[in-house]
């Protein structure tokens, strides 16, 4: 199909049905979309939702692509994981749980990001000597380490599989999750147009703008808005190295009522993005 859906997960999705979608093109998502909808491909690029994904049993049917999801063979999990720690403080980690891992079981391989273990420690020792205990759980909370049990054979996949340099080389680009789940699909599909779909870069009431907030690896809906440079100038870069492809925002109103509504200033003059309201998404679609 020459139509690809990148959803995020931006608050102007909410009711939008993503189901309706299916008949007209592949479906790629981000993040904790899974938890919810399944799409065609799904994407992550941070540890904690990677793992998430990862434990829930979702990658053993459906593609995954992930940041260095680079897999280890288990003889080596000790000498990695505890490097440069004392049988006492392997026992202090298990106690303060600071691993968060899947079942091993009959598993030959593992993935691991996240904090190193001695200096995970050496936190941990210097907040329990103070006896604040709410440095200590909120320091457990951002410095796990994360671990996955792999399978033989699933459907996750490494982020420089299908990304490549000017010179054609693996790459990853160190792109947030939403453009790089655009490149991917431009790498997998024959397309001719990229609807994006929750992408609202912006936030129209000065809080975080994202359907999950509150929830488990995202900020407390109350957080600041996250900064949408980045987002903005990527986008602007995918659209460049791809004129033949079309994309095209689609905005809930499209009408300037807000920022989430209004053109990006930063996009002017680039022919090949454009806009649209769900509206029109609809009638286009006859949805």
């Amino acid at each position: 199909m020459s139509n690809v859906f990148c959803i995020g997960n931006g608050t102007s999705r909410k009711d939008f049905n993503l189901e309706k979608l299916r008949p007209h093109g592949k479906i790629y998502g981000c993040n904790a979309l899974y938890r919810t909808f399944t799409p065609d491909v799904l994407t992550a690029v941070d540890h904690g939702i990677m793992h998430e994904i990862y434990h829930s049993g979702y990658c053993e049917k459906n593609v995954t692509f992930f940041r260095d999801w680079n897999k280890v063979p288990a003889e080596i999990y000790d000498s990695i994981v505890y490097s440069g720690l004392t049988p006492d403080e392997r026992e202090f980690c298990k106690d303060y749980d600071v691993i968060t891992t899947n079942e091993k079981t009959d598993h030959k391989e593992f993935v691991m990001h996240g904090a190193n273990l001695k200096g995970l420690v050496n936190i941990l020792h210097k907040d329990i000597k103070k006896g604040i205990q709410k440095i200590e759980k909120r320091n457990i909370k951002h410095n796990s380490l994360c671990i996955s049990w792999v399978r033989k054979e699933d459907y996750t996949y490494d982020l420089k599989e299908i990304m490549t340099n000017q010179q054609g080389l693996p790459c990853d680009h160190g792109w947030s999750t939403g453009p790089t789940s655009a490149y991917i699909a431009i790498k997998r599909e024959n397309i001719k147009n990229v609807y994006l779909i929750g992408h609202d870069l912006y936030s129209s009431d000065n809080k975080v703008n994202n359907i999950y907030a509150g929830t488990k690896h995202y900020v407390i809906p109350e957080h600041s808005p996250t900064p949408c440079v980045n987002w903005i100038d990527q986008w602007k870069t995918l659209a460049f190295w791809n004129p033949e492809v079309n994309f095209i925002k689609v905005n809930e109103f499209n009408d300037d009522r807000d920022t989430i509504n209004a053109a990006i200033s930063q996009w002017h003059g680039i022919k090949n993005i454009n806009y649209m309201n769900f509206k029109q998404l609809d009638i286009l679609f006859g949805l």
